[in-house]
């Protein structure tokens, strides 16, 4: 096919449809293990004439979808081609072909003049004729310019300003992560916790929230309007926020996370405008980009129909669970192990000795062992991968762990344990409901093997039913608390009797 469709195009023949068949079969390239553009750069044999001369060509769709046949070729010869003829082109689209086509280019030479095609477009009027043009090209610009000289990463300083914080906390549990904020004024909503701190390393040692976003004062709510939404966020309060707290000054790359009930379609066309609006009313202070940001501005859409705002910095660093390099696929979320273990503190003591006879990559004993220091703390895993996986986040920050590569039910030990402590097996796509059935039977038999009396279960479980129906005499459930509706998710402590 591609010697059919390039010799459609030498002879003239519907030269735009060709062009846009051939584009189409070297894409397919990117998408499976097809050689089309070996096939073409084969057939040419270093005679690109036909390139120049369909570059000149009077259509500007037909010069539009040559410039991106070349990027797809990248053959090095056609990058100086294709940037003389992006200064000749008039054509506003048709500029930012050429441009898309170049980042498949090693382009350094060009960006000087990259940037000054960029303040040049700042300077031009815009209109609603141009606009969109305009802000395609500027983005286009801005790309290039980013993957030749890189990101300069800012660096989070502001730990000790006042800031309005949001912690985005489990529904069901929120009080756990509001009492861990001491003095700190506070208020609870539905999705967590709203709070007002100086010390910000303070929050950063808790555990049980999953995300820390930020508020900004004076703009909280965005009226549900691309060209006032974008006045506001560009008007200097959201870039002296961002100043503030960062060693560097502009530009900040960000993105925009929309959450709304407007179709996908909607909302995409919405964020598009929205960031385009917002990098050229900053002047390019701030700059929409989909990939290299440090910054994420959410817009979730309230009754109203406008727009809550929340920011969320990718500078500030969350180490908190920097021990887990390593995870498959059943792995328990870290956030969701810290907030287990943080509800069965009641329940737990210094000095206990501790095995988790299901442990996959250690999660929970990690989170167990920080509430209190175990005795003696082991984890089994049939998976020898998983146990493999475990050594190296334990080994990661010097946790003393037992982890053993054998199945629970074959398991043997000379002494007896304080506490069990598990996320136990759940239903996948190789294990069916009678085996999984069968495991919970089996575990609580072997359990009274291991437990002292009075020792304590405390087990994460994704099968509440088989929890009630198998956790008779000798164990009694002293606690259940309700993780995640939506997920079948429970936390259970359970009493061994004797």
């Amino acid at each position: 096919m591609i010697r059919e469709t390039f010799q459609a195009i030498i002879e003239g023949n519907e030269i735009r449809q060709n062009l846009i068949s051939l584009k189409e079969e070297l894409r397919e390239d990117r998408k499976s293990d097809t050689h089309n553009r070996e096939a073409a750069l084969y057939y040419l044999n270093g005679d690109y004439t036909i390139f120049h001369t369909l570059l000149a060509n009077e259509d500007p769709k037909v010069r539009k979808n040559t410039a991106i046949i070349l990027g797809e070729l990248a053959v090095p010869e056609f990058m100086d081609m294709l940037y003389e003829a992006y200064e000749k082109e008039q054509t506003m689209f048709v500029k930012t072909a050429y441009l898309k086509a170049l980042e498949e280019f090693d382009c350094r030479k060009y960006v000087d003049a990259f940037k000054a095609r960029m303040k040049k477009l700042s300077e031009i009027e815009v209109t609603e004729e141009n606009k969109k043009h305009i802000g395609e090209e500027m983005r286009a610009l801005s790309n290039l310019v980013l993957m030749m000289e890189g990101n300069k990463a800012h660096k989070f300083t502001g730990y000790t300003i006042p800031s309005e914080i949001v912690l985005v906390t489990n529904r069901n549990h929120i009080h756990v992560t509001t009492g861990q904020l001491e003095n700190m004024p506070k208020k609870e909503f539905t999705a967590g916790v709203m709070a007002k701190t100086k010390n910000l390393e303070d929050v950063l040692n808790i555990r049980t929230f999953s995300e820390l976003l930020f508020a900004i004062d004076g703009m909280k709510v965005l009226p549900n309007d691309v060209n006032k939404a974008a006045a506001m966020v560009a008007d200097g309060k959201f870039l002296n926020f961002l100043e503030k707290r960062h060693e560097g000054g502009a530009p900040f790359y960000f993105r925009l996370e929309v959450k709304s009930k407007m179709d996908l379609s909607r909302r995409s066309t919405f964020a598009k405008r929205l960031g385009n609006e917002i990098e050229r009313l900053s002047k390019r202070t701030l700059i929409n980009s989909v990939n290299n940001y440090e910054v994420e501005l959410r817009l979730i859409e309230n009754k109203d129909g406008n727009f809550n705002v929340l920011v969320k910095l990718y500078t500030l660093k969350d180490d908190r669970f920097a021990y887990r390099k390593e995870s498959i696929a059943t792995s328990i979320q870290p956030v969701n192990a810290a907030l287990a273990m943080e509800l069965a503190r009641p329940y737990i003591k210094e000095n206990s000795q501790v095995l988790d006879p299901f442990c996959g990559v250690g999660t929970m004993l990690m989170e167990r062992n920080r509430i209190e220091k175990g005795k003696t703390m082991y984890g089994l895993d049939i998976f020898g991968e998983a146990i493999t996986k475990a050594r190296a986040n334990a080994d990661s920050v010097h946790a003393v762990i037992n982890y053993i590569n054998r199945d629970f039910f074959d398991f043997t030990h000379e002494y007896l344990f304080d506490e069990i402590v598990t996320n136990m097996p759940f239903k996948s796509g190789v294990r069916e409901e009678k085996e999984l059935f069968e495991i919970y039977q089996k575990f609580f038999l072997k359990a009274k093997k291991h437990l002292k009396e009075d020792g304590i279960i405390i087990m994460y479980s994704h099968n509440r039913d088989y929890v009630k129906k198998l956790c008779t005499k000798p164990y009694k459930i002293e606690k259940e608390f309700e993780i995640s509706m939506r997920e079948g998710t429970y936390l259970f402590i359970i009493r061994y009797m004797g």
